[in-house]
């Protein structure tokens, strides 16, 4: 446009209706910060003072409306009165696109298509009224809590009078986004409408609304529904209010356990708005999230961030992968169903699954069909969607059906000659090309392979229960896989929708090993005289998603016996757990798969409390007081040191890449930042003489690791 030059942004002026599209210059995705704010003033300035403008249309030039803010722009944020006062002269700026309406009398609608996330969110609240897309990819949310801040550019004033106090405190404290049809439900926006018609949708409705009152809320049938009503009576008197923040700090503590901040912050931030007034809210806003910006969990969640989006662009290898569409997968069990049901929902895939019989053939078959139609039932997906996923799925007990696969996964249990057997016969039906990988998740590869007549095929590809949540996959080398089947496996792992690393193979690769001491250090401290609850309490309040022992009650005693066996044999002492533990099979005790482990659970499988009858099962005698401090210490630095370990080692290849997968695979607390992170927040020297003194009360598996012992003496940082 003339008198305007343009990095960020496309700016057209057609008969009155003016359309800026947000287009961040060398960038994928659009995101918000210093870089932008420029244009964002030179179109502000242009909006206001053009009389021939009469209405607005915001929206992307980008597959996504915006993403959020510019995470690097985070790490350079060091002081929190600068941060304070740039985040107040930034939200002074964006009020001037809410104004426009208000003061200008020129109605601006969103139109939002894929992911509109952080300052996305922000930016179109200060529109008249949002129209989104039914687009699988949208989403509309505020996932700053999840990154340790709380949003900056006023959603926390805003929010709450668009939808509510309670689905404000909801969207904000989880950080979880809202689909197309919730988004809709809740008036955060006013229609939802198919790609193809959303600029033109959104020009007319604002071309309507010029000289009108215009309102981004839900319809008036969706505000008098009784539950609205009712939400409003609640959220509308000091009483009701004040039920509700309890309710929702309540909630809070009981799933952050108070690790989190940005939570805390948050909420306080909402109801500072809500009674004291909007501009005090905006201060607490500022104010709050210049403290959190810098704090430890802040910038361990944020390294989190960074390394995730990192591993989008790895591709294992510099070898080009190979096309996968159909997969073959052995074993119809939860992993072997689970990988299948990952595999047609997310990377689209034709699915033949094997097992030994037609029971188990139809067991598989229905743990996908289930999947699939809960997804349908959640509005997910489209029915017609749904059977076509479903359909992708067939089920065999011989191997018709495998001529064709490009990449077969066996998913059956720990056995050597069965997973090599398997092996075998695969290579039978096969062509040359078909990689083979295992879902074994102790046995080395290397192992496995000896009984292949074309070892440069075989890995491994280690998936995390339940699958279609867990978002990790460890991808497993040999010194004899090929390049072209590394990049392979790790391509198709991305299509599933995983985040993936590659590891080297070995006893365990790396999450198997550093999850054995984990629990291990958990069987000690019950002979020692600890309860169930104390353990699993202390470290799920450290901040692990599930304690140790609940965790092996979940994957089955009998499981973890036959892993104990593979990582002494490898391990030596260092993997050893006590005596008593054998007789946990001798009493019939397999976890929750037959309702008999350390918990109680009823006949649907449903945990309850601890069994009390275990301690004595197993000869163990009364319970006593084990301070929470030497729990949590004794637990984490024997899962830590392992990590170590196998960095030392080289089975992972970066601490960066030990981190991500302490994390996503195994619930070690995000806002710890990985094993690595950790250790560099607390000082290797710390670690190591914390290290020493549990070695000399326990023994040798508490000898720390060389490469602790180096950084400790060199003072370096290993992320």
């Amino acid at each position: 446009m003339p008198g305007m030059e343009l990095t960020h942004f496309q700016f057209d002026v057609t008969d009155g209706l003016a359309v800026v599209a947000m287009d961040k210059a060398g960038e994928p995705v659009n995101t918000i910060g210093p870089a932008i704010f420029v244009d964002f003033a030179t179109i502000l300035d242009r909006l206001e003072s053009d009389d021939d403008i009469h209405a607005v249309v915001w929206t992307s030039a980008k597959k996504d409306f915006l993403v959020g803010a510019d995470i690097g722009w985070f790490a350079s944020l060091t002081d929190p009165g600068e941060t304070e006062d740039m985040v107040a002269e930034a939200r002074h700026l964006l009020d001037r696109l809410e104004n426009l309406h208000l003061e200008h009398g020129k109605p601006v609608v969103a139109a939002i298509d894929g992911a509109c996330l952080g300052g996305g969110l922000e930016m179109a609240m200060l529109a008249s009224m949002r129209i989104a897309t039914n687009s699988k990819r949208t989403q509309l949310g505020q996932p700053e809590t999840r990154l340790g801040v709380l949003p900056a550019g006023g959603a926390t004033q805003r929010l709450p009078g668009l939808v509510g106090i309670a689905a404000a405190l909801d969207l904000i404290l989880t950080g979880r986004p809202a689909r197309p049809r919730r988004a809709l439900k809740i008036g955060l926006v006013a229609e939802v409408v198919p790609k193809e018609v959303l600029l033109d949708v959104a020009k007319k409705r604002a071309t309507e609304a010029i000289g009108a009152p215009l309102s981004g809320s839900a319809s008036v049938k969706e505000f008098l529904a009784p539950s609205h009503l009712q939400s409003l009576a609640l959220e509308q008197n000091p009483m009701g209010r004040r039920v509700l923040f309890k309710k929702a700090e309540e909630k809070m503590l009981a799933e952050t356990k108070g690790n989190y901040p940005a939570q805390e912050r948050a909420l306080e931030a909402i109801r500072i708005g809500v009674e004291e007034g909007r501009e005090a809210g905006f201060a607490a806003e500022a104010r709050f999230f210049a403290e959190l910006v810098i704090t430890p969990e802040s910038k361990a969640l944020q390294s989190i961030f960074f390394a995730t989006q990192m591993m989008k662009h790895f591709t294992g290898t510099a070898a080009p992968p190979r096309h996968v569409s159909k997969v073959g997968i052995l074993g119809g069990g939860l992993m072997g169903a689970g990988i299948a049901t990952t595999s047609t929902l997310q990377a689209g895939s034709t699915v033949r699954l094997k097992e030994v019989d037609e029971a188990g053939v139809r067991r598989g078959l229905a743990h996908v069909e289930r999947q699939v139609t809960g997804r349908v039932k959640r509005r997910r997906l489209r029915p017609f969607e749904g059977e076509q996923a479903t359909n992708r799925v067939t089920g065999t007990t011989d191997w018709s059906g495998f001529g064709n696969v490009d990449l077969v996964i066996e998913a059956v249990f720990e056995d050597l000659e069965l997973k090599q057997s398997l092996l075998q016969e695969v290579e039978g039906v096969t062509g040359p090309y078909v990689v083979f990988a295992s879902n074994t998740s102790s046995i080395p590869i290397a192992d496995i392979a000896r009984a292949s007549s074309r070892p440069e095929t075989v890995l491994g590809m280690h998936y995390f229960s339940p699958v279609e949540k867990m978002p990790l996959l460890e991808v497993i080398k040999t010194d004899d896989t090929a390049d072209w089947a590394i990049s392979t496996a790790v391509a198709y792992g991305k299509s599933q929708g995983k985040t993936v690393i590659v590891v080297n193979d070995g006893t365990g690769f790396y999450t198997t090993r550093i999850v054995w001491p984990y629990g291990n250090e958990a069987m000690f401290l019950l002979g020692d005289g600890a309860s169930v609850e104390a353990v699993d309490g202390a470290m799920e309040e450290w901040g692990f998603s599930v304690g140790p022992i609940r965790l092996g009650d979940e994957v089955g005693l009998d499981v973890g016996a036959k892993i104990a066996k593979v990582m002494v044999d490898a391990f030596g002492v260092r993997m050893e757990g006590p005596q008593w533990r054998q007789q946990l099979a001798e009493d019939n005790r397999l976890g929750r798969k037959n309702r008999r482990g350390f918990y109680n659970y009823d006949d649907k499988g449903k945990r309850g409390g601890v069994d009390d009858t275990v301690y004595s099962a197993v000869g163990l005698g009364p319970r006593q007081e084990i301070p929470k401090a030497e729990i949590q210490e004794r637990i984490a630095l024997a899962m830590v040191n392992e990590a170590a370990f196998c960095l030392q080692e080289g089975i992972i290849t970066s601490a960066m890449d030990g981190d991500i997968a302490a994390v996503m695979g195994l619930g070690f607390p995000p806002f710890r930042g990985g094993p690595f992170w950790w250790v560099d927040q607390v000082g290797a020297g710390t670690v190591v003489e914390k290290l020493g003194s549990l070695a000399a009360r326990h023994g040798e598996r508490f000898a720390a690791a060389d490469i602790l012992r180096d950084h400790a003496q060199s003072g370096a940082n290993f992320r």
